[in-house]
């Protein structure tokens, strides 16, 4: 599952084998210059096949692009909007990324708790088209302390996943 908060992630096998980011960073900003995948609008092509390989979604184009274009109304199925910071559809998956950076203790401290609910729910709502959920968090350096060490063990019991700075491609199917 998650990368272990000792565990330094990065360096020179970023771009092959990782999406990495950087604060305020988002999925399509990865995909700018990576060498083997490139976005043309919304969809993620292979730069060596040009064949597109999965979808790209930001907060409200999972309903709208998604969900509204297969008539699935979403407040037939929750009773709150959930808008993912980034989700990426590889084949029947889609995986939700949620980023949360930090250099202090404040409230993202409990945010990182939700992961179950959120997994449960978008699991919920994506049930109709038979897609896969998978939720990741992408989190700062911040939650490599020893002080989250409990929390991240949760994230990975319930079933969700973390990673630092990078997402490895293949935990995207990619």
């Amino acid at each position: 599952m998650g990368r272990s908060p000792n565990t330094v992630g990065g360096g020179a096998n970023t771009t092959r084998n990782g999406l990495a980011f950087e604060r305020g960073a988002d999925l399509r900003d990865a995909f700018i210059d990576h060498p083997r995948y490139k976005l043309v609008g919304d969809s993620v092509v292979d730069r060596a096949t040009d064949q597109k390989v999965g979808t790209l979604f930001e907060k409200n184009k999972l309903y709208k692009n998604l969900l509204e274009v297969k008539s699935i109304d979403y407040k037939q199925i929750l009773s709150k909007k959930l808008l993912p910071d980034d989700a990426l559809l590889v084949g029947g998956t889609l995986h939700i990324i949620e980023k949360k950076y930090q250099a202090g203790a404040g409230s993202v401290d409990e945010k990182l708790q939700t992961c179950h609910f959120k997994l449960r729910q978008y699991t919920k709502l994506l049930a109709p088209l038979g897609i896969q959920v998978e939720f990741h968090y992408l989190l700062s350096d911040w939650f490599k302390a020893p002080s989250y060490r409990d929390v991240l063990d949760y994230i990975e019991e319930v079933g969700c996943d973390y990673f630092f700075l990078e997402i490895p491609l293949d935990k995207l199917g990619l």
